[in-house]
């Protein structure tokens, strides 16, 4: 077994797309992603599961049917299972989801969005 941290700012550094998680970790049935986000996601929900959001760097807007929330650099938010919402951020955000194995990250909808799970960096 290595015993090798995993540095969020090198893995940050290797990829520029938005909207597509990439994973760094698994603990039990659960992944670490990393996402950065810019502009307008979809409305959508996970009807299976609640996700956590927690901002690295920059500001996140998650909108629901009935409010919103904003999240700063170091805070974090959990979107409870079934709650439909939609992300959005004004300028680039960095972001670390956690997630059950084989979360798609637009719920149930598909669209041009949605990425491809477990995608390791």
């Amino acid at each position: 077994m290595s015993y090798i941290p995993i540095n969020i700012q090198e893995k940050l550094a290797k990829f520029h797309e938005h909207w597509s998680p990439k994973v760094i970790a698994e603990m039990n049935d659960y992944q670490f992603k990393l996402v950065k986000v810019l502009g307008d996601f979809v409305w959508h929900k996970h009807e299976d599961t609640d996700e956590v959001f927690i901002v690295i760097e920059g500001e996140l807007i998650i909108e629901f049917r009935d409010g919103e929330v904003k999240l700063r650099e170091g805070e974090m938010f959990v979107v409870p299972r079934n709650v439909e919402h939609k992300p959005y951020a004004e300028s680039e955000c960095k972001i670390l989801l956690v997630e059950p194995v084989g979360v798609v990250n637009t719920g149930q909808e598909k669209s041009a969005l949605t990425a491809e799970n477990d995608v390791w960096i």
